[in-house]
């Protein structure tokens, strides 16, 4: 079985809009398990709405979603994410992205992302990010 890894909503934007930052990354998805989290979904919808994108966009939208595999909150998911958000009470962590961590975190996968300074201090917490070298391409 493929390893998983979790994606973060840039990546997951990054992909669809064919924008010059998914090339740095392809390598560390090709041959894996792509996963996003239910947040990652309400995020994408959210951008979408937020651009009053119409029908056939949406319908895009969704069957890119289809992608993914989607992994719904649960228990434990719920734990890690209030383990990391009390963690993170000093230098606070935006809702969203401690619902993106604690799905990570909960089921053991790296997370994939273009913003690694929003999941820095995260205990247990593997982050996989070009965003160093795709900002100097």
């Amino acid at each position: 079985m493929p390893e998983t890894v979790i994606l973060d909503t840039n990546i997951v934007s990054y992909l669809m809009k064919g924008h010059d930052c998914a090339r740095a990354y392809r390598r560390h998805l090709e041959g894996k398990t792509l996963a996003v989290s239910f947040m990652t979904v309400a995020e994408l919808y959210e951008g979408a709405y937020r651009a009053h994108w119409g029908s056939t966009r949406l319908e895009r939208l969704e069957a890119e979603i289809g992608n993914y595999l989607v992994i719904p909150y649960s228990p434990r998911t719920c734990r890690a994410w209030g383990q990391i958000r009390a963690a993170r009470k000093p230098r606070t962590i935006a809702v969203d992205d401690a619902w993106i961590a604690a799905t990570a975190v909960a089921h053991e996968c790296p997370l994939v992302t273009h913003n690694p300074k929003d999941f820095t201090g995260i205990a247990g917490l593997s982050v996989i990010t070009e965003q160093d070298s795709a900002a100097s391409s």
